[in-house]
C-alpha cells in the first residue's frame, strides 16, 4: 500500500505546490476557451464561404503575430512578471470573445471582420505562449519540473478534447453562444492567474539590444539536440496537420454536422492523453530520443488514414493515433527545453519555441488550406501524411546525437544568459 501511495503522490508531484495548482487550471481554461472559438469560428466561416481557403487563412491569421513580434515577446516575458503578462492576456482574450459574440449577434456577412478578432487574439497568444510556459519552472522545483511538464501537456490536450466537443454542442444551441462560454473561461482564468503569488524569476538585463533579443535563437542554434526537437515537430505537423480541413471532412466527406465536427477535432486530444497520462507515471528510461522520431513516423501513417477514410469510425481512430504519436514528441521536446535552459534565456527560447510550434500547427492550417483549394482535401492531407514520415526519416539522419538520446534529464553543459 505504501509503495502504491508513493506512487500516487510521484505522479501528481507537480500539484502539492499550490501556486502550479492554479496556474494548471488557468492554462486548462484558456485552452479550453480557445478550442471553443476555435471550432465555432472555423464552423461559421466555412458555412458563410465554403471555401478551404479561408480555413487556412484562420490559422495564418493568428500565426503572424507570433512571427512578427518574436523578438519582443520572449524578451517581455523574460524581463517583466511572466504572472502578470498572463493575467494580462486573458483579459485582452476576453474582450476579444465578446467581440465576436456582437458579430456574430449582427450577423456576418464577411469573414474579415472575423479575421480582425483572431488578429487581436493571435497578438494574445503571441505574449502569452512564452510566459506561460516560462512560468512553471518558477512554480515547482526541478525535480518536480517533468513531472508539471507533463501534467501541463494534459491540460492542453484535455482542453482539446472537451474544448471542441463543447464548442460543436454549443454553436448546434446558438452561434454565439460559444463565444459567451469563452468569455466566462477568460475571466475565471484572469482570476486565477492574479491570485499566484509573485514568484521568483531571474530578469533579463535591462538594455535591450540585438544580442540579448536574439539571445533564444543563438542559444537552441548551439543547442543541436534542442533545435532538431523543436524543428523535427515543426515539419512534421506542417506537413501532416489535418485540422484546418476537418470542417470540410465533417460537412462534405463524412456527412457530419458540428458535433461531428467537435468529435473530430476532440479525437487528437483523446489519444493525446492517455499517451500523457502514461508518461507522467512511466517517463521515458531509455530510447528517448529514437522513440520520439518512431512517434513522428506513426503520426504521418496516421495522418494519410484519416485522409484517405470515409468512414467516422475509423477517421477518429487515426485522429487519436495522431494524438497520441504526437504527445511523445511534445513531451520530449518541452522537457528537453525547460531543463537545459537558464531561467534568465527561457522566455526568449520559449518564444521562438512558440513560434515553431505556430508554424506547424497555424502555419500548417494555411498549407493544408491552401493546397485543398488547389488540389482538393483528401489529397491535401494524404500528401502531407506522407510528407512527415519522410521529415522523421530525414531527421533522424542529421540529428544523430538526438536519435542517441536515452533518458530525459538535466545535461552538464555551460550556457550564459545575455
Amino acid at each position: 500500500m505504501r509503495h502504491d501511495e508513493s506512487d500516487a503522490a510521484e505522479r501528481f508531484a507537480a500539484f502539492r505546490h499550490r501556486s502550479f495548482t492554479r496556474y494548471w487550471i488557468a492554462r486548462f481554461l484558456s485552452a479550453f476557451g480557445m478550442q471553443v472559438i476555435s471550432v465555432a469560428v472555423g464552423w461559421q466561416i466555412y458555412d458563410l464561404t465554403r471555401n478551404p481557403f479561408d480555413l487556412g487563412l484562420i490559422g495564418l491569421v493568428q500565426f503572424l503575430p507570433s512571427l512578427v513580434l518574436i523578438l519582443v515577446t520572449g524578451a517581455v516575458a523574460d524581463r517583466f512578471g511572466r504572472r502578470m503578462i498572463m493575467g494580462i492576456c486573458e483579459i485582452v482574450a476576453l474582450f476579444a470573445a465578446a467581440a465576436l459574440v456582437f458579430l456574430t449577434l449582427r450577423g456576418l456577412t464577411s469573414p474579415l471582420p472575423v479575421f480582425a478578432v483572431l488578429l487581436v487574439i493571435g497578438i494574445t497568444r503571441a505574449f502569452f505562449a512564452p510566459a506561460s510556459t516560462s512560468l512553471a519552472p518558477n512554480l515547482v522545483p526541478e525535480e518536480d519540473l517533468a513531472n508539471a511538464i507533463a501534467w501541463n501537456s494534459m491540460s492542453w490536450q484535455g482542453a482539446t478534447i472537451l474544448g471542441p466537443v463543447a464548442g460543436g454542442l454549443l454553436y448546434g444551441i446558438g452561434a454565439s453562444v460559444p463565444y459567451w462560454t469563452s468569455v466566462v473561461l477568460f475571466f475565471i482564468g484572469a482570476i486565477l492567474i492574479f491570485s499566484i503569488p509573485r514568484p521568483e524569476q531571474q530578469r533579463g538585463v535591462h538594455n535591450q539590444s540585438w544580442e540579448t533579443l536574439s539571445a533564444g535563437f543563438r542559444y537552441i542554434w548551439r543547442e543541436k539536440i534542442v533545435l532538431g526537437a523543436i524543428s523535427l515537430d515543426m515539419f512534421a505537423v506542417l506537413l501532416g496537420g489535418a485540422v484546418a480541413l476537418m470542417p470540410v471532412f465533417a460537412r462534405d466527406i463524412l456527412d457530419l454536422g458540428p458535433w461531428g465536427l467537435g468529435l473530430l477535432r476532440a479525437a487528437p486530444g483523446v489519444g493525446a492523453v492517455a499517451m500523457a497520462l502514461y508518461l507522467a507515471a512511466h517517463p521515458f528510461r531509455s530510447r528517448a530520443g529514437a522513440t520520439m522520431f518512431v512517434a513522428v513516423g506513426i503520426f504521418g501513417a496516421a495522418t494519410t488514414v484519416f485522409g484517405m477514410s470515409t468512414i467516422a469510425w475509423v477517421s477518429i481512430a487515426a485522429l487519436a493515433v495522431m494524438g497520441a504519436a504526437d504527445m511523445i514528441s511534445v513531451y520530449v521536446r518541452q522537457t528537453l527545453i525547460q531543463l537545459w535552459t537558464p531561467d534568465a534565456l527561457r522566455g526568449r527560447v520559449s518564444a521562438v519555441n512558440m513560434v515553431f510550434i505556430g508554424a506547424s500547427n497555424e502555419l500548417g492550417e494555411f498549407r493544408a488550406g491552401g493546397m485543398a483549394a488547389l488540389i482538393g482535401a483528401v489529397p491535401a492531407v494524404v500528401v502531407g501524411g506522407i510528407g512527415a514520415m519522410g521529415i522523421a526519416g530525414v531527421w533522424a539522419i542529421l540529428f544523430p546525437a538526438l536519435r542517441k538520446i536515452q533518458r530525459l534529464r538535466k545535461v552538464d553543459h555551460e550556457s550564459q544568459a545575455v
